[in-house]
């Protein structure tokens, strides 16, 4: 038997009602609980009557402030002291804030004489209250009924404790869970749902997290990104608590995957930097996407590790030793990680210049070269080398990462696009601040000549390709009739245009072209031809 039933069965000794009366009483309850239906809805949960009376449940949700801190005191206790006495414990307190409280839970049935003579024989229960506490509620709802004993009184009780409960208990910024174990000699209609911190947390927790949720859906909420209004279905919530509309964070984390920059695909909410969960990345990228997300990863964890190097012949990941040797256990090539030469012991490295002097000797020599495969190789390998040079020559390494970082504009303080750290553009050191240029070691801004000069490189494309070319192709091509400096032609094109003074020149008969169309023709020098 139910605590109210045994409630209902001690105060069965009803008055001796007329008809008319138990008729407008019967009348009565079921007007009452039409109006509580329609005010709370689906917090009124009508239960199957008990002996012959309406019965019913109440979920009562307290109104709380902002936020409450919810305190326990939890103990420890290690094995050995358990075994020796259990009365010997460590204490510590753990504090959590919610914006939700687990309802009320108000159980009531209706006697025959309610309201005319009779209060409803009622029991509450709460998650996160001792009985002592629930006892004095129980209190305030008797203390209502003798002051409105004759009416109805479910409207005042459940307002009562919705609304004035908390304030009543001394409860207003935190609430102390416990304590535990302790049997009180309260009243019967007082019952304590709190067991133990290890199940009333994570219900609290829980009930919270579940109801915050649906608060934010249920409402419409301001994107970060876009500044627009959306209802909370059309958000996605980071772990940080940040929240971004669907269609603003699936372009913010595209953006940065097809741009390479997934180290930078953080919370898109300034100076968080929260992560976003690789779940949530899966959904807003989908699989292709997110594959080529991982991928970059990785890459980019590999190259911020100092000791991984890739093999020049397969491109396997390798770890270098302390004297920059690596093995690669997938083709088992055994290299220098410093020039991706073979492995040689107690022999500085070769140079770039030493490198091409060799290539080139290689690829002019008829005796080493064995085809047109060896020649492709030979001349791939050149131009590798070249790129590598002019790379050098116009950018600096990123000394984090080993990107080659080139500065277009603005000041010598530089941040890689890779991994994301700073360093000097002059002296190539890692920073963090300005306080690097403030010694005067090194200028934070260019001086005017060193701008010109970049300007200059920018803007006149065509002679660093012009240079290039004649590098990657030297001694197969012309001097220049005026500078003597070596060119090759463009195609089959016989007006050549010097990368060194600018000066047109035939390739054919070495003059200076001052017009095309005067210098080439019939009769004259051919502006197209073969070698």
């Amino acid at each position: 038997m139910s605590v109210l039933e045994e409630l209902a069965f001690a105060a069965a000794e009803e008055l001796e009602l007329s008809a008319d009366q138990i008729r407008a009483n019967d009348q009565l309850q079921e007007d009452e609980l039409l109006a509580m239906e329609s005010i709370y809805g689906e917090n009124v949960i009508i239960l199957d009557r008990q002996r012959g009376l309406r019965t019913f449940q109440v979920h009562i949700e307290p109104k709380i402030p902002d936020e409450l801190t919810i305190t326990t005191k939890l103990c420890t206790t290690s094995s050995e002291m358990e075994m020796a006495s259990t009365s010997s414990t460590d204490e510590f307190s753990y504090s959590f804030r919610v914006k939700f409280l687990p309802p009320i839970v108000l159980t009531c049935s209706f006697p025959t004489s309610y309201p005319s003579h009779k209060p409803p024989h009622f029991i509450i229960s709460v998650q996160w209250l001792d009985s002592l506490k629930i006892s004095g509620m129980c209190s305030v709802l008797d203390s209502i009924w003798m002051e409105l004993q004759g009416q109805e009184v479910m409207y005042q009780w459940i307002d009562w404790l919705q609304s004035s409960s908390l304030s009543h208990l001394g409860i207003h910024q935190q609430i102390i869970l416990g304590p535990y174990g302790i049997k009180h000699a309260g009243d019967r209609r007082a019952v304590s749902e709190s067991i133990s911190p290890d199940s009333d947390i994570p219900l609290l927790r829980r009930y919270n997290d579940e109801q915050v949720l649906e608060n934010f859906l249920n409402n419409l909420h301001e994107c970060c990104i876009c500044f627009s209004e959306h209802p909370g279905g059309d958000f996605v919530r980071l772990p940080c608590q940040h929240f971004f509309c669907q269609n603003c964070i699936s372009t913010y984390s595209d953006l940065h995957v097809s741009e390479g920059t997934v180290n930078k695909l953080l919370c898109p909410e300034l100076k968080c930097g929260g992560m976003i969960p690789p779940g949530i990345l899966k959904q807003l990228l989908g699989n292709e996407k997110y594959d080529r997300y991982e991928a970059l990863m990785l890459q980019k964890t590999l190259d911020c590790m100092s000791d991984a190097v890739y093999c020049p012949r397969c491109e396997f990941v390798c770890i270098e030793d302390e004297d920059h040797f690596a093995q690669c256990s997938k083709c088992y090539f055994n290299f220098c990680s410093l020039c991706n030469g073979a492995r040689h012991v107690g022999e500085p490295c070769l140079s770039p210049e030493s490198k091409l002097q060799l290539l080139e000797a290689s690829l002019n020599s008829p005796s080493r070269t064995t085809g047109a495969q060896r020649r492709l190789e030979l001349e791939n390998k050149i131009n590798e080398i070249m790129s590598e040079r002019e790379v050098a020559r116009v950018s600096k390494i990123c000394p984090h990462c080993k990107m080659a970082i080139s500065r277009i504009d603005g000041c010598n303080k530089m941040v890689c696009g890779s991994c994301g750290k700073y360093f000097c553009y002059l002296c190539n050191k890692p920073i963090n601040g300005y306080e690097h240029f403030r010694d005067g070691a090194c200028e934070l801004f260019p001086t005017v000549s060193s701008v010109q000069q970049q300007w200059q490189e920018r803007t006149n494309g065509r002679q660093a390709v012009g240079r290039l070319r004649s590098e990657l192709n030297l001694g197969r091509g012309h001097k220049c009739p005026l500078c003597s400096q070596e060119n090759v032609k463009t195609d089959n094109n016989n007006h050549v245009l010097c990368w060194a003074c600018q000066t047109h020149y035939c390739y054919l008969c070495r003059k200076v072209v001052k017009r095309s169309s005067e210098h080439f023709g019939p009769k004259k020098c051919k502006q197209h031809t073969e070698g």
